[in-house]
């Protein structure tokens, strides 16, 4: 890995982050995907770095939350018991933050879909802002949520969460697609959130640009990841790369650039700093 030219590690993380797979990417570069996977997980960590150290005094006035489901090694439902005794492997989320106005995603995080994730999750959350002003937050219906948002923010925010009501019907054979939502429910949780506010439709449309810009996220097929130190990097370099290097379409700038945390389009080269 550290005999590859500068020039062949842009090459392979420009794959990686453009959605081809880590073996496809191999085809592409003539490079062994062990070696990809080395660089993935040393530019991975600095991704993570540079990050903690740039999303500081973040300040939004409307947040999203939201999770996005993938697996490491196996499925759950395939893991013996001795294996779901090991939190590295099987079904794995990504909770994800996104300001509504810049697009900025300051923080999210990998783990279990449970109480502790999500306490983790708000409380880096909250190390991000700069505590200027009431935020609005709105999530889905993860209950263990509440919890995590009252003992990390208490009563400084105006929180709800919006709950997807599905149709009750026989899924049949052969169908993947998820049944028809029949109504949207929007709960007031703590604070005075505004209603016309309450909505996770950017969040959620992030976790499309998950799947279509990570392989390891697409559905129905063999791409996922085998060890969690390489899905954590594989989520690092995304979101560095959509922050400070990805100039959103509507905004015409990137993401960091319209929160204020940079004022220019950040490059490869700034990535890989002296090393």
């Amino acid at each position: 890995m550290n005999g590859l030219k500068m020039d062949k590690q842009v090459s392979i993380l420009k794959a990686l982050v453009e959605g081809n797979s880590v073996r496809s990417t191999e085809r592409m570069t003539d490079v062994h995907r062990d070696t990809i996977l080395r660089l993935l997980v040393r530019v991975g960590e600095r991704c993570q770095k540079i990050m903690d150290h740039e999303m500081k005094g973040f300040h939004s006035h409307f947040l999203e939350a939201d999770e996005i489901w993938t697996y490491v090694g196996k499925k759950e439902g395939r893991l013996d018991e001795q294996e779901k005794e090991n939190p590295d492997i099987g079904d794995q989320y990504v909770f994800v933050a996104i300001d509504a106005q810049s697009k900025l995603v300051p923080t999210f995080v990998v783990g279990k879909r449970d109480g502790k994730t999500a306490l983790k999750f708000m409380r880096d959350l909250k190390s991000k802002l700069n505590g200027n002003g009431r935020i609005q937050l709105t999530t889905d219906g993860f209950k263990p949520y509440i919890n995590a948002v009252e003992w990390t923010f208490g009563s400084d925010i105006d929180f709800a969460q919006q709950i997807k009501c599905y149709d009750s019907e026989n899924p049949g054979r052969g169908r993947y697609s998820p049944p028809r939502v029949s109504e949207v429910v929007s709960k007031k949780i703590s604070g005075n959130p505004d209603s016309v506010h309450i909505s996770t439709s950017f969040v959620e449309r992030q976790n499309l640009t998950m799947r279509m810009q990570m392989r390891r996220f697409t559905r129905l097929t063999n791409a996922f990841s085998k060890k969690l130190e390489n899905l954590k990097a594989a989520v690092a370099l995304h979101f560095y790369h959509y922050n400070f290097m990805r100039v959103h379409r509507t905004l015409r700038v990137t993401p960091a650039m319209e929160a204020g945390i940079t004022n220019h389009i950040w490059t490869w080269k700034e990535l890989f700093g002296d090393s």
